[in-house]
């Protein structure tokens, strides 16, 4: 294999199908332009949301995630906006309701890497990731609180007033050297997630997160140079022995977005084929 191709690991996942659970209902989801936001995005649209896909650098991958949206029967909105700063946010909150009208599925999902050993950090690294990976996650959390408040709930179209769905790492409870800031963030994000839910429980908000492990995205693929590379950076983290695809957590997020999940509150998933079982001690007992 040449030095710059990259390797791609099998697909071992049988097509997804996503049940029409969610017609009638309008979904936000940031950074919805590539990776785990796109394939979110999809996976809501093909159960029936209406869908505003938000993106801050990529236009053309959010045109994309439109398009296919659209081939496929679906409706959707795009939205340029960083979900680390307010006024934008706001904007793009108000846009949603002038498109669609009414907000029942958040999905603030947007986040980045700037790693670095602790030591060689810089400030901005440290404050950039915590802007769009924790901050970006209160913002867009804080409006749609606002705009579930105002609205109310409407039974014919779900059993609750409004649903957020936070999307974190398996980073929240595995320390990773090298991207302490990224972790850091994570880590915060499941007690707001958790303390939100707490706190918007009585006015039937379900607030919950999902965590996935190593998922076929850019972020990851681009690491992978060689079979080999897959098989002993990643297949040894992962008890299943697959790398995880976006349709997996899609498929998780359309079932929290789901009346199906009604009474699931304040709850964290991991899609990780296992890697939050500590791998490392198979066989060392």
């Amino acid at each position: 294999m040449p030095n710059d191709q990259k390797y791609t690991p099998p697909n071992e996942m049988p097509p997804a199908k996503f049940h029409r659970v969610l017609v009638g209902q309008k979904a936000l989801i940031t950074g919805a332009s590539k990776g785990l936001g796109q394939a979110m995005a999809l996976g809501l649209a093909r159960a029936g949301a209406e869908v505003l896909i938000n993106y801050n650098t990529d236009q053309e991958g959010a045109r994309h995630t439109l398009k296919e949206i659209e081939n496929n029967g679906g409706k959707a909105a795009i939205f340029k906006a960083d979900v680390a700063r307010e006024q934008e946010v706001k904007a793009m909150f108000e846009f949603m309701i002038e498109r669609f009208g009414r907000l029942h599925i958040c999905i603030p999902n947007s986040a980045l890497q700037l790693n670095a050993k602790v030591d060689q950090m810089t400030l901005a690294q440290w404050q950039r990731v915590i802007d769009v990976n924790l901050t970006g996650v209160f913002l867009c959390s804080r409006e749609a609180i606002r705009i579930f408040r105002k609205q109310g709930i409407d039974r014919s179209i779900s059993y609750a007033c409004g649903k957020i769905i936070m999307i974190s790492s398996v980073h929240d409870v595995i320390p990773w050297e090298g991207h302490a800031n990224y972790a850091a963030a994570k880590g915060g994000l499941t007690l707001f997630m958790k303390s939100l839910a707490q706190e918007v429980s009585h006015l039937r908000i379900r607030v919950n997160a999902i965590s996935p492990g190593a998922i076929r995205t850019p972020m990851n693929v681009e690491k992978l140079t060689s079979p080999e590379i897959f098989d002993r950076i990643l297949l040894k983290l992962i008890p299943y022995k697959r790398i995880g695809e976006g349709d997996d957590v899609a498929r998780a997020a359309v079932w929290l977005a789901s009346d199906e999940s009604d009474y699931v509150q304040g709850t964290t998933i991991y899609v990780d084929g296992g890697m939050t079982l500590y791998p490392g001690f198979i066989g060392a007992g």
